[in-house]
């Protein structure tokens, strides 16, 4: 078995040999007219500079002509793919690095989501008796205790524990009839904070 070494003489064949004698005679300037071109994109460049190469070892003709002038053409070529791939960039919708736009899209979503959540908060609580809606109000978006609550409507703390309990009951199961999932931790949390 003989295995030959990549790179190695007897394993290259001709024309990969011609090209490879077209990257080391041309290759430094093209890639230089090519990053020149590209604004000192590295990558782009590279990828230019194989391009070209790739194209100059398809054309088998231009790869084995001794007297024909290979420089200006690869020139051209790379030329030509700089402008196309430029044109190519252009006809592609700008990608778009900066993500604060995020936040703001973030925050619309939030304010409508707050908005919706309000609207069915409100269809909920319209559900109530008068007397729960008062002791809701009262405590929880007057964020007041109970004790603050029973010296403002006027009744004993008790009662506003026990209003407060029955509310919180009505408006979960007003909240799950407009499709509203309810965890259970809700209310055993709101009746913690209540009897403070």
């Amino acid at each position: 078995m003989n295995v030959t070494a990549i790179g190695s003489a007897s394993a290259v064949s001709p024309e990969e040999r011609a090209l490879r004698d077209l990257y080391l005679e041309h290759g430094p300037a093209l890639y230089s007219y090519v990053l020149r071109m590209l604004d000192w994109d590295t990558h782009r460049a590279e990828d230019i500079l194989q391009e070209t190469l790739l194209r100059c070892w398809s054309n088998g003709n231009l790869a084995d002509a001794e007297g024909m002038a290979v420089r200006p053409w690869m020139f051209r070529v790379a030329r030509n793919l700089v402008i196309d791939a430029h044109r190519t960039r252009m006809a592609r919708p700008l990608e778009i690095s900066d993500t604060s736009w995020l936040g703001d899209m973030h925050a619309e979503v939030d304010d409508i989501e707050r908005m919706l959540s309000s609207i069915v908060l409100h269809k909920a609580l319209e559900s109530l008796t008068p007397a729960h809606r008062e002791v809701l109000r009262a405590t929880f978006f007057a964020d007041r205790t109970t004790q603050q609550a029973a010296e403002d409507l006027g009744i004993p703390r008790g009662t506003v524990k026990s209003r407060v309990y029955y509310a919180l009951r009505s408006l979960r199961l007003a909240l799950r009839e407009l499709g509203v999932v309810v965890e259970e931790t809700w209310q055993e949390n709101a009746e913690t904070d209540v009897a403070c």
